[in-house]
């Protein structure tokens, strides 16, 4: 009557909780993987998006007690 084929497959499909707990373990682990890259490259970013000026670099101080 409707042409193609109308009928209904089950899909037999659980989620147990240790498979919600899984699923927000992985959302909690990909925030915190972004946070931590985006404090490493925090400078970086900055500086790309023109929010912060270089800075010059200070001259290295020789350690000190080396014999010449």
């Amino acid at each position: 009557m409707y042409g193609a084929s109308t009928t209904m497959t089950t899909v037999l499909a659980y989620l147990d909780p240790g498979s919600g707990s899984m699923i927000l373990q992985i959302i909690a682990g990909g925030l915190a993987a972004v946070a931590v890259t985006a404090k490493l490259y925090w400078n970086r970013i900055l500086k790309f998006l023109r929010i912060r000026k270089d800075e010059p670099e200070a001259p290295k101080a020789e350690p000190a007690g080396t014999p010449e």
